[in-house]
């Protein structure tokens, strides 16, 4: 029996990967996207882009265009404060599939003498998410990814944290931002970008496209950690 499900794996692949190169050939860019999908689908390979700090009023609206033309989903852990101002993005964010999780509402970093006012950030900031999205909100990225576990089961929150730095918010260099990821990624990364800067965006789209072409799967932080 497991050698009849190993053969039919790999038949499985070679027919994704058969038509993948047929629609290469032929161009056809909609369904082209969705047979490297079924490849990596096949492979089981997945990775988790996740996005820091946004919205932004024009790079992150840029983002959610060049994933959406990708068919690709990410996950966004934003501030309260700028969830307020951009509502419209975070409404998007939600419509489109993409995971919204919670940054504190001003970027506070915990700390041994301001526990209180880090909690009610959160809180301040699930309140502004849930409302705009009908959505329990269920992931913090802490900033600078200090945390206290207390905190867990207090509120009902998961902390997620990452596996890949690039740094993007050190440097305007798109090709060192796409090196620093392929560099480090592997299945099951979780991968740290800011969507406020322009060449973090350049950067990540081609990320997707290039990771992609090596038959990785981008979902969510939840799908990632649930599966």
């Amino acid at each position: 029996m497991q050698i009849k499900s190993i053969k039919a794996e790999r038949r499985k692949t070679a027919v994704c990967l058969a038509v993948f190169l047929l629609l290469c050939i032929f161009g056809i860019t909609e369904y082209r996207e969705r047979a490297v999908d079924a490849v990596a689908a096949a492979d089981g390979k997945k990775i988790a882009l996740t996005f820091d700090d946004g919205p932004h009023p024009y790079y992150t609206e840029q983002l959610l265009d060049g994933l959406k033309e990708r068919n690709a989903k990410a996950t966004f852990f934003v501030l309260g404060e700028h969830a307020e101002q951009y509502p419209e993005l975070i409404r998007r964010m939600s419509e489109e599939g993409h995971l919204i999780g919670n940054h504190t509402y001003s970027h506070i970093q915990l700390g041994s003498q301001n526990v209180e006012k880090f909690k009610q950030e959160l809180i301040k900031t699930n309140q502004i998410l849930e409302e705009l999205t009908g959505q329990e909100i269920q992931y913090v990225r802490p900033p600078y990814g200090t945390w206290d576990k207390r905190l867990e089961q207090e509120l009902d929150m998961f902390p997620v944290l990452w596996s890949v730095d690039p740094l993007d918010w050190s440097t305007r260099n798109v090709d060192s931002i796409v090196r620093g990821v392929e560099s480090r990624v592997k299945d099951n990364a979780i991968i740290l970008l800011h969507d406020e800067y322009k060449t973090t965006v350049t950067a990540a789209l081609r990320i997707v496209d290039e990771l992609r072409e090596q038959g990785y799967e981008f979902v969510t932080v939840e799908e990632l950690l649930l599966d």
